[in-house]
């Protein structure tokens, strides 16, 4: 089939990001909008994820909607959870509601939860691209999602800062940043914080004992601080602090970084990565697939089978975790 007659199956394309927002997924709509535009297609906005498109909130966008907004951190379009996606009734909905608009073409920008709602509009004939979009930095098909590199900026930051008043208290100090189950955005910054400890989820579990005699000796040893990165998965943050203290004397803290870490400004890599991967996601579209999943690997923008990429376990890199262990010697 030629590549203009592939085109002109694809009208209009429709967006929306689903789940948590990320910094940076302005930037993928606002390229998903001219990349489309410049090829003759039209794009239909989706408000509020798949609760948006169950409620009809679709609307027509211009290359002027999304002027100004590559620099702004969250999404115009606004996200949502969705529990009725989870059915077959409200799958079966929205894929008539897309019909009913005429968007012949669908780029869902979210996790892992988007892309089984994506998955499932594929499969009820709504051509279907995913754009990996999530701070946590758990796809397992691609080494780069949108929006952690800005989060892992900011935590960063926070914990530069938290350091510097534990050090003038002589403090413990635990750090709680997010990731939900996976431990990305704690490794990372347990790395370039110079932290003393990581707890990760995917370690399971930790001698609390062992860490605790770790902080007295560290502490005999004349250090003014002690920084453990705690993962959102591990959790319980506060209550470790106070048996700590309790166990140690050692006056500790626990700063639970939260939600900050999903705003601000993206960073020129969420930029420019996501706008990349919003243009490729169209062209997906154009060449007349659907149910993929646009990725990136070794240095290369790539897409993958949504149900292939489901599949696929993203575990931490363990040689990055040991290499952890000895820079806190």
């Amino acid at each position: 089939m030629a590549a203009e007659d592939r085109e002109n199956q694809i009208r209009t394309i429709g967006v929306l990001t689903s789940g948590g927002d990320a910094p940076g997924m302005n930037a993928a709509i606002r390229a998903v909008v001219r990349t489309a535009l410049s090829k003759g297609v039209k794009v239909r906005g989706i408000r509020r994820g798949f609760h948006g498109l169950l409620k009809e909130e679709i609307i027509d966008m211009s290359a002027r909607d999304v002027a100004d907004i590559i620099q702004r951190g969250g999404t115009t379009l606004l996200t949502a959870r969705c529990k009725s996606m989870m059915t077959e009734e409200g799958q079966q909905k929205a894929a008539a509601i897309c019909k009913k608009y005429g968007i012949d073409g669908l780029v869902v920008i979210g996790g892992d939860g988007s892309f089984r709602g994506a998955q499932k509009l594929a499969s009820l004939g709504v051509n279907t691209i995913g754009v990996p979009g999530t701070i946590d930095l758990d796809i397992a098909c691609t080494e780069y999602t949108i929006g952690f590199d800005t989060a892992v900026n900011t935590a960063m930051e926070a914990i530069d800062k938290v350091r510097d008043t534990s050090t003038s208290h002589e403090r413990c100090s635990i750090i709680e940043v997010m990731g939900r189950d996976a431990g990305y955005l704690a490794l990372w910054c347990g790395i370039a914080n110079g932290a003393e400890r990581i707890l990760l989820p995917e370690e399971h579990d930790y001698d609390e004992a062992e860490l605790i005699e770790d902080i007295k000796e560290s502490m005999r040893r004349g250090k003014k601080n002690y920084i453990i990165i705690n993962a959102e998965g591990v959790g319980d943050s506060i209550n470790l602090a106070k048996r700590i203290e309790t166990a140690t004397g050692i006056e500790t803290r626990a700063t639970i970084l939260g939600h900050m870490q999903r705003g601000g400004s993206p960073t020129c890599k969420d930029r420019m990565y996501a706008s990349i991967m919003g243009s490729k996601a169209v062209d997906l579209l154009l060449e007349g697939k659907s149910n993929r999943v646009v990725g990136y690997r070794h240095g290369e923008y790539v897409d993958f089978d949504i149900d292939e990429a489901l599949k696929m376990n993203k575990g931490i890199p363990q040689y990055q975790y040991e290499i952890s262990k000895i820079l806190a010697l």
